[in-house]
């Protein structure tokens, strides 16, 4: 086959068929939803084992405009009768047989999550974006709908922390709930940049008591904690050889994601310790704990020093 171009004289006396309109159009602009998630969600519960696809939604969906139109539209789910809980897409699809777009209820098989979206490259066939997950427990008579809407953006897509779409090597995603700025390296997500602003943590483990806060600042991906000063108030002497949980826990977004993180602490008496930080993947994340010390009578204080840690 010869070189070709079109829209082009040349090519067809300027003609296009559907297929080549798509692949100009399709990065025209990315699929996607007008909007971003603070907006009403496209998709709710409506009666029974029924959803609803609101009034006045737009999207593109491979450079095919969608409109829900002036009224809402109703969508009928299945019942399900077989025991297991089952999740369903409500989603837009593309269909190459008729060059529309709509919405669609694409059902999920009981106990298995929800079904893969369909996005197939070519003349033929069917691309889908989502909208909503919908769950339908064994014998409900009616639905819970999780919205999951993938919308278009400026080219920096928004979205929030657990409704992130299906990535492209390079993407960079902002997260309206949490305030990051994500970006896709082709087998994880990074954070390219955040600032949580200083989070003062406080809590209360006996025998202990804070006497300065403990203050932890996350940045672009990286923990910054000053831990505080604490008291012994109360049980005795804590021997040398027990580990003593301390008031103070940190969020386990924010814990590193496998592994402990230690810092030094400072005993009454010029004498010193170690606490550890426990990881997200454990049962203890984000714990701290006094595993390494001399022995602490009651009154004397453990005053911690800085530390810092990759987050994500």
């Amino acid at each position: 086959m010869a070189q070709d171009s079109w829209p082009s004289p040349t090519h067809n006396d300027r003609a296009v068929t559907d297929s080549e309109y798509e692949r100009v159009a399709a990065r025209f602009s990315d699929d996607g939803a007008w909007g971003d998630p603070t907006d009403t969600a496209i998709v709710s519960a409506g009666t029974g084992l029924q959803v609803v696809v609101r009034s006045d939604a737009w999207a593109n969906v491979r450079g095919h405009a969608w409109t829900s139109g002036t009224s809402d539209v109703t969508l009928t789910i299945a019942e399900n009768a077989s025991g297991s809980a089952r999740t369903d897409w409500v989603a837009l699809r593309l269909d190459r047989s008729t060059w529309d777009v709509a919405a669609v209820v694409k059902q999920g098989t009981p106990g298995s999550g929800a079904p893969s979206l369909t996005r197939e490259a070519g003349d033929t066939g069917v691309w889908e974006i989502p909208l909503a997950l919908v769950d339908i427990t064994s014998g409900a008579s009616t639905v819970t709908v999780r919205p999951y809407t993938q919308y278009i953006g400026s080219r920096i897509r928004p979205c929030t922390s657990t409704t992130r779409p299906g990535p492209r090597l390079g993407e960079v995603d902002f997260e309206t709930n949490t305030g990051r700025w994500v970006g896709w390296n082709g087998s994880a997500w990074k954070t390219l940049c955040e600032d949580s602003g200083e989070i003062v943590l406080t809590g209360s483990a006996a025998p202990w008591t804070v006497q300065t806060d403990s203050v932890l600042h996350v940045r672009s991906g990286v923990a910054h904690l000053r831990l505080g000063s604490f008291t012994r108030t109360s049980g005795g002497t804590l021997d040398g050889s027990d580990d003593s949980r301390l008031p103070i826990n940190v969020p386990t977004a924010y814990v590193h994601p496998d592994r402990d993180q230690y810092a030094m602490v400072y005993v009454t008496g010029v004498r010193i310790g170690r606490v550890t930080i426990h990881p997200a993947n454990g049962s203890q994340a984000g714990q701290v704990w006094l595993t390494q010390h001399p022995d602490i009578s009651v009154g004397q204080t453990v005053s911690g020093s800085n530390i810092s840690w990759v987050v994500s």
